[in-house]
């Protein structure tokens, strides 16, 4: 797996790019296609680009992510 040139959160950028998030993911760029395509899933169109803005990312992240017991 391709290591993150990103060592924190907050050096992300502020909306991230398809490549960027299948990097981060740890996935392919189809994957995130996919994802980009479920109901929900935070992302927007600027022109022919899809960027998902990294704090509704992490709050969709957070909201599917079951604890462990």
């Amino acid at each position: 797996m391709k290591k993150s040139i990103y060592k924190s959160y907050e050096e992300l950028p502020l909306l991230l790019n398809v490549k960027q998030l299948a990097d981060l993911l740890g996935v392919s760029d189809s994957s995130v296609y996919e994802l980009i395509q479920e109901n929900g899933f935070p992302s927007l169109r600027i022109g022919k680009r899809i960027v998902i803005p990294k704090e509704e990312l992490r709050e969709w992240i957070t909201a599917r992510t079951k604890e462990v017991q």
